[in-house]
């Protein structure tokens, strides 16, 4: 395989502001979707809520999320991925303001049912867009700054329910986040209609025989379908569950337990996620296996930290647990999608997504259900270690995946 240039040329200007406004609009995608998480007292006690029904309330989210993320990665990748993005927004954010209207445990699952639906639209067409923007030499880089924004939106979107929640104001938090994405969503349609859907298309087309098709010759895309719901499921198991785990474990008060449960992990995870797209970025020079590799060193880093984090008998211990895995944690959500796009055709880059997605959004939504099912019975603690255990697993998965069809793969469509 012949080596990248060592001096690119810098990004266009339009390609950097392409990732500030998606940046904001994934920004607000996370804090619509996160808040709800860290009111689960409030709802409990305002609504009516059992412990199974708020398992639910990221279960049937991601359940719809992922079936929604296949059929938006074909739609992306047939269709125009501008005014999809947008459409997502608009409609995602009005059900966000519905959200504030529930009177019952039933109309919040359903309007989360909806949530799933309309974010679904967003994200395949996003990061292909992104993609298409920037080579190969810098796109973990670009995709690693993109999705930033998911940790500062778990950051800001649990911060900010749990504070408005503990001020008796659950329901204008969800108004106010809706109205801030229907607002943003003028500008942003402004600027994108001025953004190429065209690819950089340094990989085959899938040609004739279609982007399903391609993806499905891909014996290296398929074991990326099995991990990544693997990884997703410890983390969903975290964005749901942890809050109220250190609520009730360490009492602390719903604006304290959210600032623990998100702060200390999503900052390290930033500092993985931005270090992880430079070091993948430069070790491609070397072997055009290095996402792959970035992937592997993450789920082996991360299995130890989350055990620790159910199991750790002091708060701070805890937080060193959970920026132990943040980091490494940052390394796979920078590096997952740039790693499919190495081996599956230039035009199947957001039915590539959609499909990843289905798979990590219909696992991940056991995770929320798992821990409202069987927090009692097995607890928080022992999920966390049985999910580091499958980490460890689906790591060595990928390194015999490097040594034994990723050539062959990659080979394939360049």
């Amino acid at each position: 395989m012949t080596s990248l240039p060592t001096n690119l040329p810098p990004p266009s200007r339009q390609a950097l502001l392409l990732v500030a406004f998606m940046w904001f609009a994934y920004f607000l995608n996370y804090c619509d979707r996160q808040a709800v998480f860290s009111m689960f007292p409030v709802l409990k006690s305002d609504l009516g809520f059992t412990d199974t029904q708020l398992g639910y309330v990221g279960a049937s989210f991601l359940w719809i999320y992922g079936v929604g993320s296949f059929f938006a990665g074909q739609i992306g990748d047939k269709f125009s991925k501008r005014r999809l993005i947008v459409w997502s927004l608009a409609l995602w954010s009005l059900v966000t303001i519905a959200t504030g209207l529930a009177n019952s445990p039933n109309m919040v699952l359903a309007l989360r049912a909806l949530m799933g639906i309309s974010e679904a639209l967003f994200m395949p067409a996003a990061i292909a867009l992104t993609a298409n923007a920037f080579p190969p030499a810098t796109r973990s880089r670009a995709i690693a700054a993109l999705t930033t924004a998911q940790i500062l939106g778990n950051v800001g979107g649990g911060w900010f329910g749990g504070w408005m929640a503990q001020q008796g104001q659950w329901r204008t938090a969800f108004f106010a986040l809706g109205a801030v994405g229907l607002v943003f969503a003028l500008p942003y349609f402004a600027f994108l209609r001025g953004v190429s859907e065209e690819a950089q298309v340094e990989t085959k087309k899938s040609g004739g025989s279609g982007a399903l098709v391609g993806l499905a010759q891909t014996r290296t895309y398929w074991l990326l379908c099995v991990v990544f719901p693997v990884f997703v499921f410890g983390l969903w198991l975290l964005y749901g569950w942890l809050p109220n785990f250190l609520h009730e474990k360490f009492a602390l008060g719903l604006a304290d337990a959210a600032f623990n449960a998100t702060v200390f992990l999503q900052g390290a995870t930033l500092v993985g996620m931005l270090s992880g797209g430079v070091l993948a970025d430069t070790l491609y020079r070397r072997t055009k296996a290095a996402r792959l590799w970035l992937l592997t060193a993450s789920l082996l880093g991360c299995a130890p930290f989350l055990h620790y984090l159910g199991n750790s008998d002091t708060l701070a211990a805890t937080r060193v647990a959970a920026m132990g895995f943040g980091l490494f944690s940052g390394f796979f959500m920078g590096n997952i999608f740039p790693s499919a796009f190495e081996i599956v055709p230039a035009d199947a880059r957001a039915s590539a997504v959609g499909v990843l997605n289905l798979f990590g959004a219909v696992i991940s939504g056991f995770a929320t259900l798992a821990g409202g099912a069987l927090k009692q019975s097995v607890g928080i603690n022992h999920l966390l270690t049985y999910t580091a255990l499958a980490y460890v697993l689906a790591g060595l998965a990928v390194i015999a995946g490097i040594r034994f069809i990723f050539p062959r793969d990659y080979e394939r469509v360049h």
